[in-house]
């Protein structure tokens, strides 16, 4: 009896320790239908759920993250209307990044996906296979996931992200054929999921991913030791991104990063040398001409 409980002891920590390394992911995952009325509030929760173990529960890359290594982000459905076990939504879209040597925490994407179709039968398991689209919602979240990857290797290594870069546009290929909206060249002009994975992949905009490793690894990462070089690399960042939108003017990756990062920057370049300063208000005002008024606050800390 004793050696049978040894031994159902130790399968129970072999499946918890793999369970433990099989998650990249610490992702909130939340359902919002308050726009819906008189619906069974159940279908939601159970979406909620089988969203949190799918995204959380699953190996999404072959890097081993240790516990507080895994990546931080959340991703909230808001369903807008509904028929059958059809819906649409937008989702909110948010990825965070830990600062070395911090407890401070450093957006790298906070934006809306306006555009969201799929289906959803409660009770029926998340199919979901790679190069494939078998669930729209499921190549949904997935793509999104493979894109949290990317984004997140890059700012620790010089063009890490690329093998998920590649995963996300795979999503995208397997979803042309796809009724439903998002996936396209010549949909919402050039602001859906196709053309932000074709801006990352591009190597005309190859300096949006060294924006991403000197904003993060170079600069903020840096500021512990010290905050001028810290604060340097970042402007040099922002130079690099400046090089990108010169190219072609507000293309989508561009917005979206510069949405994330706009009120950080603020407070990042408030205590610069004044020559600093100056060069960041330009550079965020040529980035954010809609935004202009909101950089102006760099100048008006001593």
């Amino acid at each position: 009896m004793m050696i049978m409980k040894k031994i159902s002891l130790f399968l129970f920590l072999i499946v918890l320790s793999f369970g433990i390394m099989a998650q990249d992911f610490q992702c909130q995952m939340s359902v919002n239908a308050t726009q819906i009325a008189g619906s069974n509030r159940n279908r939601f929760n159970t979406l909620q759920q089988d969203l949190h173990k799918f995204i959380n529960d699953r190996k999404w890359c072959q890097y081993t993250f240790k516990t507080n290594e895994r990546i931080e982000c959340a991703i909230m459905i808001n369903v807008t209307s509904m028929a059958g076990d059809t819906y649409e939504a937008t989702l909110t879209i948010q990825l965070q990044r830990p600062i070395y040597g911090t407890n401070y925490k450093s957006p790298v994407l906070n934006f809306q996906d306006k555009n969201v179709k799929f289906e959803y039968e409660e009770g029926t398991p998340l199919e979901y296979a790679e190069n494939s689209n078998l669930s729209q919602l499921t190549s949904l979240i997935a793509y999104y996931l493979n894109v949290f990857l990317a984004l997140d290797f890059d700012t620790f290594s010089l063009n890490g992200g690329s093998p998920y870069y590649d995963k996300a546009q795979a999503v995208v290929n397997a979803c042309q054929n796809a009724t439903e909206p998002g996936w396209k060249s010549y949909e919402t002009g050039q602001r859906n999921r196709y053309w932000m994975i074709e801006n990352l992949t591009n190597p005309t905009y190859g300096k949006i991913h060294d924006f991403l490793y000197k904003y993060h690894r170079l600069g903020l990462d840096m500021m512990q030791e010290s905050t001028d070089v810290g604060r340097a690399s970042v402007l040099e960042a922002i130079r690099d991104l400046q090089k990108v939108n010169s190219q072609k003017s507000n293309i989508y990756i561009v917005q979206i990063m510069v949405q994330a990062k706009a009120d950080e920057i603020v407070n990042i370049f408030k205590e610069a040398t004044p020559s600093e300063k100056t060069e960041v208000v330009r550079l965020m005002k040529q980035l954010d001409p809609s935004n202009g008024s909101k950089y102006d606050a760099i100048n008006k800390t001593n």
